[in-house]
């Protein structure tokens, strides 16, 4: 068969990346837009490898009880599958059911990539409290939770997001998982340079609309370039300065959660610590603006020694006055990989016990810390790991380094930070296998 056939599929399982399983004559088929249970008329994208084909969704022969119309109308089935926009891709699915096919994944790559078989759960975002009132966790469709989106331009001046799949721009008449205010922004953008624009909301409310052209303009000589926007994002009553540019969560919740769990970790950890021991060294890798840091200073009290590790100066920079209240931190701008590796051959006797004493919390990118990173903070022999992951298998394949070097995770707590994506959040704590505070092999 060929690109562009059709053929009737029954779906039997959901895959990492948030597609589906079918099989045909025996082979396998990943299939997008579907629920395993149901039956699928599917037009095949791609054949040229033995072992798998690939195919877009485009009739609901059989379908599942957890199938509802998608939250993105502009997305749905019935929408021809090169003119579906990406980013929504479990739109179509009950969001209860969401969840539990995420866990499914989760587990899933635990066992095949980390030989790993833990509990597992997965909750919605928390709400929070501040000034301006409590903010509810989610709506029932599980929208209008995105605080930062990218659109983009085509040469032609069309600005929409990408097709799912491809990078052929879309347009659109809403942005259902923006908030409100983004998406009203959106609808009023109606050309623009080629290239991309970014719609951030951080926590003051206001939408900036940040253009981020293909071909910028040549800065003069003696020009300075332009300082990104430094904006406030608020967390359990603690503000973080970062660039309006820079790395934030998307989700208006989920920085809010994540700290959340990481606290409820720590504190799972050690019953008779506030969570982190003050007299430890605690590290916070891919630190990013000092959000995790943070929370480990506010468990070690006022003098806690925290050092935060982030490739991106910026971020470094806004770390460092994001941290300042607590004596013992500082923020340090380098590769982790590198900067551990300096840190295991120069560490004195002293600070080797105070890190033996300390935590080290990881929220490495998407491809995972790799065993490098993870050998190096073995090294150290922390008291505890947590690692804080937005994939499963880079998420397994380190816990498989971690436990081949002597720490165990007693579970997994998936948050389900990207409604009506495929996207997941995890949060695994390890302790070293022997030492009386984790579970023997």
């Amino acid at each position: 068969m060929n690109p562009g056939d059709s053929v009737e599929l029954d779906v039997s399982a959901v895959a990492h990346g948030g597609i589906f399983v079918a099989r045909h004559e025996g082979r396998v088929v990943f299939v997008s837009d579907a629920i395993p249970g149901e039956r699928v008329r599917v037009r095949l994208t791609d054949t040229r490898k033995k072992s798998f084909w690939r195919a877009d969704t485009v009739e609901i022969l059989d379908a599942s009880p957890h199938r509802r119309p998608h939250v993105w109308s502009a997305a749905d089935v019935h929408v021809a599958p090169e003119d579906r926009p990406g980013g929504a891709d479990f739109g179509h699915i009950e969001l209860g059911h969401q969840r539990a096919l995420k866990r499914e994944v989760v587990i899933d790559a635990l066992r095949r990539f980390g030989g790993l078989d833990v509990p597992v759960d997965i909750s919605p975002v928390t709400s929070a409290s501040g000034e301006g009132g409590t903010i509810d966790s989610e709506n029932a469709e599980g929208t209008r939770w995105r605080t930062r989106v990218s659109l983009h331009v085509d040469p032609d001046g069309r600005v929409g997001p990408y097709a799912a799949r491809s990078h052929r721009v879309i347009e659109v008449d809403d942005l259902p998982l923006a908030t409100s205010e983004i998406a009203a922004v959106a609808r009023e953008i109606r050309s623009g340079a080629p290239g991309r624009i970014d719609l951030v909301q951080p926590s003051d409310g206001r939408v900036r609309v940040l253009a981020r052209p293909e071909e910028r303009p040549r800065s003069k000589p003696g020009m300075r370039s332009r300082t990104p926007e430094v904006v406030i994002e608020s967390v359990a009553g603690r503000d973080f300065r970062v660039d309006a540019t820079g790395f934030w969560q998307v989700h208006r919740l989920a920085a809010h959660t994540l700290t959340g769990a990481v606290r409820d970790a720590l504190r799972g950890i050690r019953s008779d610590l506030p969570g982190v021991d003050p007299d430890g060294w605690h590290l916070d890798l891919y630190g990013g603006v000092g959000l995790f840091a943070a929370t480990l200073g506010e468990l070690g009290g006022p003098s806690t020694r925290v050092t935060s590790v982030e490739s991106d100066p910026r971020a470094t920079e806004h770390a460092g006055e994001n941290l300042a209240e607590w004596v013992g931190a500082r923020a340090e701008t380098a590769r982790v990989d590198r900067w551990l590796e300096t840190l295991a051959s120069d560490a004195t006797a002293r600070e080797r016990e105070r890190l033996a004493r300390g935590v080290v919390l990881l929220d490495p990118p998407r491809a995972g810390a790799g065993q490098r990173v993870v050998d190096a903070v073995a090294s150290l022999a922390p008291s505890a790991v947590v690692y804080v992951a937005c994939d499963p298998v880079a998420l397994a394949r380190d816990l498989a380094t971690f436990r081949a070097r002597g720490y165990e995770p007693a579970r997994v707590d998936a948050f389900d930070l990207f409604p009506n994506s495929h996207h997941v959040e995890a949060v695994a704590a390890l302790t070293r296998v022997g030492d009386g505070e984790g579970p023997a092999r």
